[in-house]
């Protein structure tokens, strides 16, 4: 299945998705073997060390510290890696709503882990803005 890359059909048809759970960012050193046990949602590489994103009880268990706790709104469209605009018009929907996000792009969906107690007005954010954005 090939994704989509038109603006106005992924905004009209993607779907936010609140999946259970808490998550945190973590930082790991870069020659740190252990973190793959930790089954991380996803991991990033960068000159400081790993990210690593966890479930949050995962990360209490390994004494990891982090950041604010996060949950994942997944946009269930399946958005092509190179579509234009569909990050920008989450952001846009969400500032309104003085939310932050942070977004991942995966192969077949966009990831937006939004603060735990923001996550129910970030996905009515979602929601209502997908027709207005179009």
């Amino acid at each position: 299945m090939t994704g989509i890359t038109d603006l106005g059909t992924l905004l009209r048809e993607m779907r936010p998705d609140l999946r259970p759970g808490d998550y945190v960012y973590c930082s790991v050193p870069a020659h740190e073997t252990g973190w793959p046990s930790l089954e991380p949602l996803g991991f990033f590489r960068e000159e400081e060390g790993l990210t690593l994103i966890l479930e949050k009880a995962a990360a209490d268990k390994a004494g990891l510290s982090y950041g604010p706790v996060m949950r994942c709104i997944t946009l269930t469209v399946h958005s092509a890696l190179e579509a234009v605009g569909l990050t920008a018009a989450v952001a846009v929907a969400l500032t309104r709503h003085g939310i932050s996000a942070n977004v991942i792009a995966a192969y077949h969906h966009d990831h937006i882990f939004v603060p735990a107690q923001d996550a129910e007005r970030a996905l009515a954010a979602l929601a209502e803005a997908a027709p207005v954005l179009t």
